[in-house]
């Protein structure tokens, strides 16, 4: 029995920080999957990539600087870490399917996504990418590089590139037709790959990371899914967090999120994204999002744990 769709938004920092760490952390992925598939869910998979396009930008940099490698703009960074990480989703996810006899496809789509150049985004950048730093190494680079770092909610410093708001996927036609197919679709990977449509309607890559819980709210939005899920380090979203008051949340009303964000429960480079996220789906959609941990997502889906955003 087919319990509908649902979008599934994974973060790039629950894949590790290299390659290798990545190819073995995605078959815990896979399993979950497998399972929601097993209960009959249609699975569509965003991710993130902050670490992944960190990385990449990085090694290209250093390459052009010592070896006369030509230097690459950070749109095709974007979507080298949007292939490799839907290599390693879509192989792991592929595998588990066939050990369980299940008979699916998983596809992994290189996806683009419209963004305004005059979002404020390119003027404020803000969102976090690569590794984390010490405070005085952050600072020595910033000197250095002339890259803006931020403190990245308690738990370092990280390079801030600008987020842009995703308008419209580019696939999304490509999207319909997999998903009605029943595919287990892994698409907006690392918030999809940004553009900007020219007067001509050509298309033509922009320096940003879009944040992949906004594209996944977009994609669940236009794909009409029954659910958004955001998977993170925690099993419910909490009140006072890491703090004597500290308060599991089982489920919020948008009104509910709204006071909360007023008082400044959430932090910006952390779960604060997330809540947003959930309440432009719920918003939009007058469906439930979800926000809980990758091993907990079929509880989740269940009522068991989780925390559910509702009008």
């Amino acid at each position: 029995m087919n319990k509908g769709k649902i979008v599934v938004a994974l973060g790039g920092n629950a894949l590790g920080n290299t390659p290798q760490e990545q190819l073995q952390l995605v078959k815990k992925t896979a399993t979950v999957i497998a399972d929601l598939t097993e209960e009959g869910y249609t699975v569509i998979l965003g991710h993130g990539n902050g670490p992944q396009v960190g990385m990449i930008n990085n090694a290209m940099a250093y390459a052009s600087e010592h070896d006369n490698t030509p230097s690459m703009p950070f749109a095709e960074c974007v979507a080298m870490s949007q292939g490799y990480i839907g290599y390693h989703l879509q192989q792991a996810v592929s595998n588990e399917l066939r050990r369980r006899g299940i008979d699916k496809s998983c596809a992994a789509v290189v996806t683009q996504m419209i963004v305004d150049e005059n979002d404020p985004g390119f003027k404020d950048p803000s969102k976090p990418v690569g590794i984390f730093y010490d405070e005085a190494k952050a600072r020595e680079l910033m000197e250095t590089t002339g890259d803006i770092y931020k403190e990245d909610a308690g738990r370092g410093w990280r390079k801030v590139v600008a987020s842009p708001m995703p308008l419209e996927i580019c696939e999304l036609d490509l999207l319909k037709e997999l998903v009605a197919k029943e595919c287990i679709v892994i698409t907006v990977g690392g918030g999809g790959i940004p553009v900007v449509k020219e007067e001509n309607g050509d298309l033509r890559g922009v320096s940003a990371v879009i944040d992949k819980d906004n594209a996944c709210a977009r994609l669940a939005i236009d794909l009409d899914a029954d659910r958004l899920i955001i998977l993170t380090a925690v099993d419910r979203v909490c009140i006072n967090f890491n703090k004597p008051a500290q308060k599991e949340l089982s489920e919020m009303t948008l009104e509910e999120a709204e006071e909360y964000i007023r008082e400044g429960q959430f932090a910006p480079g952390s779960m604060l994204p997330k809540i947003l996220a959930c309440m432009k789906f719920v918003s939009e959609s007058g469906k439930e999002a979800l926000i809980t941990s990758l091993e907990k997502a079929k509880e989740g889906l269940e009522g068991k744990t989780g925390t559910l955003i509702r009008r």
